[in-house]
């Protein structure tokens, strides 16, 4: 085990916990070490969340951050029969 307690920084903050969780399980899924900081000792709360990661990742990470669309998703106009023919 290494002595690597100096090595987080500060990636991004997260009003929901939900959201926090999303974006950390992406960077999990590109092969970076993430850890989680409740903002809330109280299980539950979701008064936020922050994420950590190693000064190594830090940078991969940040890019892929910045690579996600925050101006909301659209999602595709469907009409209204429900795919079912009258």
């Amino acid at each position: 085990m290494t002595d690597q307690v100096d090595n987080w920084h500060k990636l991004a903050r997260y009003n929901t916990n939900i959201q926090g969780e999303l974006h950390a399980n992406l960077l999990r899924n590109n092969g970076i070490t993430v850890s989680l900081q409740p903002l809330s000792a109280m299980p539950g709360m979701n008064s936020g969340i922050v994420l950590w990661v190693q000064d190594t990742d830090l940078a991969h990470a940040q890019s892929i951050l910045d690579s996600i669309d925050k101006d909301g998703v659209t999602l595709p106009e469907n009409d209204d029969n429900n795919g079912g023919i009258l």
